[in-house]
């Protein structure tokens, strides 16, 4: 699957002009109706206008440099990516307004052709959902697929999400002829001014419902549960989310379904820590192995690993495991494993332990204590 960036022709530190400077080159060059019947032109016209939508927007740009494609709901999933293309026509075609400065070229161009066909409405969209998913250090090391039941707005079992009494149907709406929109000209001292906004009683749908269902009362949804699988990403931190796109609430009458956002949280661990990719560890050990050296087993998340001792070591030392950390996302490399040791003295001896010790600091070369200055 290709790179947004790629598609576009512009790096990943491109500006938000820069960006829509190189869509509208390829969407001029590769529009259908510039290219009749020219099946490639249409497939990277589509390619282009998707990477648009989602660089073009700063949330949906930023899951997807966090998280790559899966991020933005172009992965395995169906009707997801471009193997699966989800954006129709008519969705392409009303980012020209934003690209060209409030007009289609084409319908100059060409004479109109497909977006004077559009319907005006505006279209309207569930509220999205958030659920927070927490994961241990184990499947944050290698990725993991989870399931989480939510519960959300789903078309109404009874009338299939129109909102009327079955054997009934919608109606056009009578106030604005069920265009959805209603127009209002007024008069200044510049000249006349026409002002277009949404049906006030139809919403803009260009329907109206005269006999409501009775299982949802004319809103065309029913609450109900559902569960949702989760593909995580390696590496995701505390913080980190993503964007299921049309799995939050759904919505009747031609609602366009809200999404799912999952906000990934970490489990606490009793003596793990993480900062980036890094994982943090405190070993304590004798002072009998600080002053010898040797080696040591140690937990990591990924299992048991051997940690080489020096002869000497103080409390306070931090020795580094190479690799032992998470990875970082995106493949970006992997972290390590920081250990601290921590020198612990014992309290109690026996006497053999005491005898030795008194013979180990008569044959000391120690003067006695050094003093340096404290901070309080």
């Amino acid at each position: 699957m290709r790179d947004l960036y790629e598609i576009l022709g512009v790096s990943k530190n491109a500006s938000d002009s820069e960006i829509k400077k190189a869509y509208r080159k390829l969407a001029m060059k590769y529009h259908p109706d510039k290219n009749p019947g020219d099946k490639e032109a249409e497939q990277k016209f589509k390619e282009a206008a998707e990477a648009y939508s989602i660089l073009s927007d700063p949330a949906k740009r930023s899951q997807y440099d966090q998280f790559g494609h899966a991020g933005v709901g172009l992965g395995d999933s169906p009707g997801a990516g471009f193997g699966g293309f989800h954006m129709s026509m008519e969705d392409i075609f009303s980012q020209f307004g934003d690209i060209f400065g409030g007009h289609n070229p084409f319908e100059e161009i060409f004479g109109g052709g497909r977006s004077r066909g559009r319907s005006r409405r505006s279209a309207r969209k569930a509220r999205d959902l958030r659920v927070t998913l927490k994961l241990s250090y184990k499947e944050i090391l290698h990725g993991t697929e989870k399931q989480v039941r939510i519960k959300r707005n789903e078309a109404c079992s009874a009338c299939h999400g129109s909102g009327a009494r079955p054997g009934s149907s919608p109606v056009r709406c009578r106030h604005c002829g069920g265009s959805g929109q209603v127009r209002q000209v007024s008069q200044s001292f510049f000249g006349q001014s026409i002002v277009v906004s949404d049906c006030p009683v139809c919403q803009g749908s260009g329907e109206m419902i005269e006999h409501p269902c009775p299982t949802c009362r004319g809103t065309g949804v029913e609450r109900k549960s559902a569960t949702i699988k989760i593909k995580v990403p390696k590496g995701v931190q505390a913080g980190n989310y993503m964007t299921l796109e049309g799995q939050g609430n759904q919505g009747g009458n031609g609602v366009i379904p809200g999404d799912l956002i999952v906000i990934f949280d970490e489990e606490n661990h009793p003596y793990f820590s993480r900062v980036d990719a890094d994982i943090f560890l405190e070993a304590q050990i004798s002072f009998v192995q600080a002053a010898l050296g040797g080696e040591i087993t140690i937990p990591t998340v990924d299992g048991q690993a051997s940690l080489k001792i020096p002869a000497g070591i103080q409390s306070g030392q931090i020795l580094r495991l190479r690799g032992k950390g998470l990875p970082r996302l995106h493949g970006r490399g992997v972290g390590d494993q920081m250990v601290r040791i921590q020198v612990v003295t014992p309290k109690s001896l026996s006497r053999k332990q005491k005898e030795l010790l008194e013979a180990f600091l008569r044959e000391s070369k120690d003067a006695g204590p050094t003093f340096t200055k404290f901070e309080p």
